[in-house]
C-alpha cells in the first residue's frame, strides 16, 4: 500500500528508510547529507562497502544501526570514481533495477514498513513524473505501508498512519 505523505524523512518511524545514492557517494548533497549528519557510522561502513565491494549501478546495500534504524540505499546513480568527486545522474534504467532490488530486499528482511523519498529528482536530476511510475510498479505490490515523501517540509513529521 502506497501513501504519499509531506514531511521531513528523517522524522519517519518507519522500520526503513530507502534513499538513492551513487556508488562510491560522498554523500556531500541533498537527502545524503542529512542521512550522512544523522547517521555517521552509516556513511562509514557505506564507504568500507564500496571500497571492499565495489557496487554497480542498479544495486542496493542495507544498513543496520544500533538504535534500531535500517536504511537502504539504492544506487540509482552513477558511480563517482574516486572518494570527493561528484557522482554522475541517474538514469530510469539504474532507479528500475534498484527499485526491483529494494522490493527484493523489502521481503527478504520483512521490513513491516518502508519510507521513500522522490527517488533520484534531486541531485539525480530526474523527473518525478519518470520516477514515480517505476516506484508504483515495484512497491505497489508490498504488502506493507510504504510512505512516499512527495514533499519535504524540514523537521515536520508525516502522517504516516496506514
Amino acid at each position: 500500500m502506497i501513501r504519499y505523505v509531506t514531511g521531513d524523512l528523517l522524522k519517519s518511524k518507519a522500520a526503513a528508510i530507502a534513499h538513492g545514492v551513487a556508488p562510491n557517494d560522498s554523500f556531500n548533497q541533498g537527502l545524503a547529507h542529512a542521512l550522512r549528519e544523522a547517521w555517521p557510522a552509516m556513511y562509514k561502513d557505506f564507504r568500507h562497502y564500496c571500497q571492499t565491494k565495489h557496487p554497480k549501478s542498479g544495486g542496493v546495500w542495507t544498513w543496520g544501526g544500533v538504535d534500531g534504524v535500517r536504511m537502504i540505499a539504492l544506487f540509482t546513480q552513477e558511480a563517482a570514481y574516486d572518494h570527493g568527486s561528484k557522482p554522475g545522474k541517474a538514469t530510469t534504467a539504474h532507479v528500475n533495477h534498484a527499485l526491483k532490488a529494494l522490493a527484493a530486499e523489502v521481503r527478504k528482511e520483512g521490513f513491516k514498513s518502508l519510507a521513500v523519498p522522490r527517488f533520484a529528482t534531486g541531485v539525480g536530476g530526474l523527473d518525478w513524473n519518470d520516477v514515480k511510475p517505476l516506484v508504483e510498479h515495484h512497491l505497489a505490490d508490498l504488502d506493507i505501508p510504504v510512505y512516499v515523501y512527495e514533499h519535504y517540509v524540514a523537521g515536520q513529521s508525516a502522517d504516516e498512519t496506514a
